[in-house]
């Protein structure tokens, strides 16, 4: 039986540390430190750690990942498995381990490299993505292919709906590579394609704008951010408040209105806005200070017309 170590911190990953744990001998699993959680901010270990204590696996939390690769090392490990650990690895723990470590990314890669691929994907509009098994270098999400599967991304999804079919794919392709280094085959394919980035999100990206958007542009933002990760797409009213937006429709409604007008108000099910080109529904939100709500009960709660400029 091959013995690993698994690397991973967020919900995510804990599919993938079970699978190790059925297939393989896992005699190591390596997350990120503790962080302060509540108002007590009292130190909670992350998901990966929780269930790998669950299950009484050895774990570490290293604030410097440099300072215990000699630990690593001695592990004895044929291979290292990486699914969202959230630290960069150097040479020399890339060598920790007989064969290397080795990453499930949630793209098909060179697309998409980087910490956000499922996001990029849904805010570019892409009709498929997937999922690559690759072999960590130095590079960025630049090594050889062990594997790599294809997933169709259908118009109604969303982070929330396409992370679960990745991971379900993801463990599929760890499968693979497992069976094939138990045959002794070790795949190391040269990626093939057009290279294109992922980072990490930061604020600007959530913030969505009615006048200067249009209405697919500001759709595909809100389908990336479903899963809150790390935040919801945020619009600003013509008041001030700031609402998140969880829920949109594409509408196939004409308007020569401009772009933050209502543009028509269903009570029971929503609203509609005009966008620089088009016009989107408006199905679930959260106004500041306020818990997630249907569009419908939000209306309810306000006065609210037609033609009215609601959205910068």
């Amino acid at each position: 039986m091959l013995k690993t170590i698994f690397f991973g911190t967020p919900d995510v990953a804990v599919p993938f540390l079970e699978l190790l744990n059925e297939k393989t001998e896992v005699v190591l699993v390596v997350t990120q430190p503790d962080k302060p959680f509540g108002r007590g901010l009292k130190l909670k270990p992350c998901p990966v750690k929780e269930k790998a204590l669950s299950l009484g696996l050895n774990v570490i939390s290293p604030e410097k990942l440099k300072d215990n690769v000699d630990y690593i090392k001695s592990m004895g490990a044929d291979i290292g498995i990486v699914v969202a650990y959230g630290k960069i690895f150097r040479k020399p723990a890339l060598e920790s381990t007989k064969l290397g470590l080795l990453n499930i990314h949630f793209s098909l890669l060179p697309a998409y490299r980087g910490a956000a691929p499922v996001q990029y994907a849904l805010f570019n509009g892409e009709k498929k993505t997937g999922v690559s098994a690759f072999w960590i270098e130095e590079g960025l999400d630049s090594g050889p292919m062990a594997a790599a599967l294809p997933c169709e991304i259908l118009p109604t999804d969303d982070a929330k709906t396409l992370f679960p079919k990745l991971i379900d794919l993801g463990k599929t392709a760890l499968k693979q590579v497992i069976a094939d280094i138990e045959k002794g085959e070790i795949k190391k394919i040269p990626q093939q394609g057009d290279i294109s980035l992922a980072p990490s999100i930061d604020k600007s990206k959530t913030v969505v704008s009615f006048k200067d958007m249009t209405a697919e542009e500001i759709h595909n933002i809100v389908r990336g951010l479903a899963a809150a990760m790390p935040a919801y797409a945020k619009a600003l009213t013509k008041d001030g408040q700031i609402i998140q937006l969880i829920e949109t429709e594409l509408s196939e409604q004409k308007s020569d209105m401009a772009g933050g007008q209502i543009t028509l108000i269903e009570r029971n099910k929503g609203f509609f806005v005009k966008c620089r080109e088009g016009v989107i529904m408006i199905k679930t939100l959260r106004p500041a200070g306020k818990n997630i709500m249907t569009a419908g009960a939000y209306i309810n709660g306000r006065k609210m017309t037609a033609g009215e400029f609601f959205f910068e």
